[in-house]
């Protein structure tokens, strides 16, 4: 007799279990609290759904699991996920790397996977919202908010973390899990902007510019990164803070200090192209230290307006003025030396003082969840047999490009087939 599996949680990672438990012969039950599945899918990736990466490690991902994202990557990794879509009928786009549906709509994956969802004759159960998992010798009773049950030979918790609370990931899961004697790693937002205490950010609001990015944590380095960082009314966002903003999160609900430097020329003051007899490997000369006294020199009886146009965004350079006490109508001459040392220092290394996050409504991902050395290598509940977990309820969360998904894809297709005793 065919087993009979629930998945609860119809997002990328449950319908891909339910996608390959049902397709390993189980009779399989969806559970999905809104009106249709895979709503969070349509916001990913700006609305073209990065799906994956060519790029693909344990060192691209966090939490209790990296070890388990290892292992699972070498049966079930970038080749499958291709393949597995592939043979959805989806054409896929490739962008140094980064992989996209040709279409780049998300809607696309949404779609293959729903189709897919009829084709395997999943039993879909939209609006239906489950309230708790009760333990058997033999399984699990699943049992609904509006209070009906129904008994499984296995169960699939795949309802996600907190993160995005409006398409469904409400942490529900999380406490599921804990009910049933599961250690939840607290849960906090993951690539998601940051809150910055300084009172001077309406002014560069909306200014987007290249920048070198160092976390510190009491005062210790902790993290670089690099790229576009985007200046808010309340503080700083962009891929670079997203990736720094996990560790950033944990820091700060333990109460502790955290800053983030910034390089607002990250290639030096100067870089100039330079013929083939330029000994450095790359092909570029760099030059810093005379850069600065050079520009007095030729600038030195313009005003200090003019003094820093062309060297970052206006709005910075006016910004990083008042902050070394120089007024914009100064005369590059008559500045002191300690100002001009103070605004050098300012272009290569102004620090913000971190007071916290986005909430998990503007957060692409959710860090935390269930510890995973409490499950084994197919995903299965060390504590409660038959219970299986996949995606973002567990502690394991990924960097910008793809990874999340990626993580979706890999433990829908293990959780599922482990379900089915496929595995």
């Amino acid at each position: 007799m065919n087993r009979k599996i629930a998945v609860v949680g119809g997002g990328a990672a449950g319908m891909t279990a339910a996608i390959h438990a049902a397709r390993a012969g189980a009779q399989v039950t969806l559970y999905e609290r809104n009106d249709r599945v895979g709503r969070k899918l349509l916001s990913t990736g700006n609305g073209k759904c990065n799906f994956s990466n060519e790029e693909m490690s344990p060192e691209c991902y966090y939490g209790s699991g990296v070890s388990l994202v290892g292992d699972l990557y070498e049966t079930v990794g970038v080749t499958q996920t291709k393949e597995f879509f592939s043979g959805l009928g989806m054409r896929i786009k490739n962008r140094n790397g980064y992989l996209y549906p040709a279409s780049e709509q998300a809607s696309t994956v949404q779609d293959v996977l729903r189709f897919e969802l009829e084709r395997q004759k999943v039993c879909v159960h939209t609006n239906q919202r489950v309230a708790d998992l009760i333990r058997r010798t033999d399984g699990l009773t699943v049992m609904t908010k509006d209070g009906r049950k129904e008994r499984y030979d296995a169960v699939i918790l795949a309802c996600g973390g907190s993160a995005a609370p409006g398409t469904g990931s409400d942490g529900a899961g999380a406490a599921m899990a804990r009910k049933l004697g599961h250690h939840i790693v607290p849960l906090v937002p993951a690539l998601v902007a940051l809150h910055c205490q300084e009172d001077f950010y309406k002014q560069v609001a909306g200014v987007r510019c290249e920048a070198g990015l160092t976390l510190r944590i009491d005062d210790k380095t902790v993290r670089t990164q690099r790229g576009e960082l985007q200046w808010t009314n309340y503080g700083i966002s962009g891929i670079p803070v997203f990736q720094l903003s996990r560790e950033a999160a944990y820091a700060l609900q333990e109460r502790r200090r955290v800053t983030i430097e910034i390089d607002l020329m990250p290639d030096g003051p100067m870089t100039m192209d330079v013929g083939d007899d330029n000994t450095t490997a790359n092909g570029r000369y760099e030059r810093d230290g005379g850069f600065w006294e050079d520009r007095w020199g030729r600038q030195s009886m313009q005003t200090m307006e003019r003094f820093v146009t062309g060297l970052v965004n206006k709005k910075i350079g006016l910004l990083l003025l008042k902050l070394a006490g120089i007024r914009e109508t100064d005369r590059a001459a008559d500045v002191p030396t300690a100002a001009r040392v103070k605004l050098a220092g300012l272009f290569r290394s102004f620090s913000v003082v971190v007071k916290g996050t986005n909430s998990f409504e503007q957060a692409q991902v959710c860090a935390g969840g269930v510890d995973c050395r409490e499950v084994t290598r197919t995903l299965e509940s060390k504590i409660v047999p038959h219970l299986f977990f996949a995606g973002e309820i567990l502690d394991i969360d990924g960097i910008c490009g793809g990874y999340n998904l990626q993580w979706a894809w890999s433990s829908g297709i293990v959780a599922g087939r482990a379900a089915a005793h496929a595995l």
